[in-house]
């Protein structure tokens, strides 16, 4: 069955629309402009007005403080939908999703009634929350320095998606302490004359979500503000959430990436007359895909059978890695099937065949989730593997 989304009238958002059937009224428009995104390593920063505008930066939070009341599941839906049409919107976008995502859920399931004014505000006022992940796993990243009535802030980091219009950045700086180092989270005025994003983005795919480098020098973060204190390099029941919502939200754009190639790829093929080679690269390709669709769909349902603990990271973690596998390989046999066509920028398929390998490099990248998969299979620590 073909998982082309046809394209809708975006003039109008019905308030009764799906977050996912709001992101299709958008894709032929996102499509559109895609290509020139890619070509000039340039922010997809426009179709964040569009985002906003049908309602979708709010989408994930709860009705009750404003927003749209979607779940994981809804939302997964929503960016998968968005990678058909632009790959690079879809996961800029999702790093914001998820970060609304993880407050709504302590939200909702640990009653935490200090998750309510960041959900508010981004109700109301539609903030760009950013993510530092990429650059803030485990170990965390930067220097807190101790000063009078907080901290004093030095950090660069790394992938931050979404830079350039971001309004808060969700980060943390390490505290090197006589028992050890912590790891201080906080949220980040991206307006701060403290900060600076830099235009140093220029990667192999994913080129238009604007993952630059954010660099504070100096900026002062309160006591009061400081969310959590952990212990750098461990896992922490904070992380637990993060992993086991978080992913099944980023990798949604890679199996909409992958769904974009295969259809794309049944495009070009069916100008021609079927070969016995067609017909297999053409299997194989949908066997792949099915693979990834099962993979995430396992992804989606240890978010919503348990509680996040060591279990549910395992279950999103080897969701991930073989989301990955088989949306890269997916990719590459739609590129096959193509032919020589798909060697040319103007089918589009190149394009994705970059923009998928970005799935390799998130963690729990391969040595890591082998080792965490293998230590929870034989029953040992995982506390420390990442």
């Amino acid at each position: 069955m073909d998982t082309h989304i046809p394209a809708a009238n975006p003039a109008t958002f019905d308030a009764f629309l799906s977050p996912a059937q709001r992101a299709a009224l958008l894709m032929p428009t996102l499509a559109a402009t895609a290509p020139d995104h890619d070509a000039a390593d340039r922010f997809v920063g426009d179709n964040y007005a569009l985002l906003k505008g049908a309602g979708l930066v709010e989408a994930g939070v709860p009705a009750e403080l404003g927003g749209g009341g979607a779940d994981v599941r809804q939302l997964a839906e929503m960016l998968r939908t968005l990678a058909h049409g632009c790959p690079a919107t879809a996961l800029a976008f999702s790093m914001h999703t998820h970060q609304v995502a993880v407050p709504a859920w302590r939200w909702r399931h640990q009653t935490l009634a200090a998750m309510e004014p960041l959900l508010k505000r981004i109700a109301a006022e539609r903030i760009i929350l950013l993510s530092s992940g990429g650059s803030d796993w485990l170990p965390g990243s930067g220097r807190a320095e101790k000063v009078e009535g907080g901290y004093r802030i030095t950090a660069r980091k790394g992938f931050a998606s979404g830079a350039p219009l971001g309004d808060i950045l969700m980060t943390g700086a390490v505290l090197h302490e006589d028992g050890g180092d912590s790891v201080l989270h906080f949220g980040v005025n991206m307006k701060a004359p403290e900060v600076r994003v830099m235009d140093n983005w220029r990667a192999l795919g994913m080129r238009g979500t604007g993952s630059h480098d954010v660099v504070i020098e100096g900026l002062f973060v309160p006591d009061a503000a400081v969310a959590l204190k952990r212990r750098s390099g461990e896992w922490h029941p904070l992380f637990h959430i993060i992993a086991t919502i978080a992913f099944p939200l980023v990798y949604a754009v890679y199996l909409g990436v992958a769904e974009a190639a295969r259809d794309g790829a049944l495009a070009i093929a069916r100008r021609k007359p079927a070969s016995e080679d067609m017909l297999s690269l053409a299997g194989r390709m949908d066997t792949a895909l099915c693979a990834a669709r099962l993979a995430h769909e396992h992804m989606l349902r240890s978010v919503e059978r348990s509680s996040p603990d060591a279990e549910s990271v395992n279950a999103a973690m080897t969701g991930k890695a073989l989301v990955t596998e088989n949306a890269i390989r997916t990719v590459e046999l739609a590129m096959e099937l193509a032919g020589g066509a798909a060697f040319q920028r103007g089918a589009g398929l190149e394009r994705l065949f970059r923009d998928v390998q970005g799935a390799r490099y998130h963690p729990l990248q391969a040595g890591p989730q082998a080792r965490y998969a293998g230590a929870m299979a034989l029953g040992l620590d995982v506390q420390r593997i990442f």
